[in-house]
């Protein structure tokens, strides 16, 4: 099987529950092979089961990297884009607060495909890029929608070097199907167009270069 993300071949890496793994060696990305991804309407429904409520306490403090990310780094005159915010819109809601302005978009309950044509000078993804079927594809899409100087924040779980995959309860959601080494985003950072990137914890910051395409 070739890597959703970079074409490379990959090689047998896990059969669980879920299906069968694969681990590429070029981007040390894992996937699930796509025979086992979910139809539209079971992964909608997984969605739908999520309490992403923008009041939750727990769930506002787990966006926090994001957020303070942002604020940190970043004025309220930065337009910015939540790309698959989900049910429970949390960083915009968090960021509003603070006077920033945040567009949102997410192909299942926020499909504002007018959204898609603008671009903005930051994009936070919070526990979205394991869902890519095609990572490819959607960070191309990703970096084309930041202006130049713009950041994009990723939030997941990544796949490390003492991580057990067979008990990592992160593979434990079907509608997780694509796993990042630390490697794998620096890959993504060389290969996708970004200046620069830099991981702290759970979040990886991908920087655009100011200069224009």
């Amino acid at each position: 099987m070739k890597c959703s993300l970079c074409q490379a071949e990959t090689k047998a890496f896990y059969q669980g529950k879920h299906g069968e793994y694969f681990k590429c060696g070029q981007c040390f990305g894992i996937s699930l092979s796509p025979e086992y991804f979910l139809d539209r309407r079971d992964e909608k429904a997984r969605y739908e089961t999520h309490n992403n409520d923008v009041f939750d306490v727990p769930y506002q403090k787990f966006v926090f990297p994001i957020v303070d990310a942002v604020t940190t780094s970043l004025s309220p005159e930065n337009t910015g884009l939540d790309f698959g915010c989900g049910t429970g819109p949390v960083i915009q809601h968090l960021l509003e607060k603070k006077g920033f302005s945040i567009d949102l978009y997410d192909p299942f309950f926020r499909n504002n495909q007018s959204v898609l044509t603008k671009t903005f000078d930051f994009i936070a993804c919070c526990e979205v890029i394991e869902h890519f079927y095609q990572p490819a594809k959607e960070f191309e899409r990703l970096f084309n929608l930041l202006k130049p100087g713009g950041k994009l924040f990723c939030m997941t779980d990544f796949y490390r070097a003492e991580t057990q995959f067979k008990n990592w309860y992160y593979k434990n959601d079907p509608t997780h199907v694509f796993f990042y080494d630390e490697r794998t985003i620096s890959f993504i950072s060389d290969n996708f167009g970004f200046a620069n990137y830099y991981i702290d914890n759970r979040l990886a910051v991908f920087l655009k270069s100011n200069e224009k395409n």
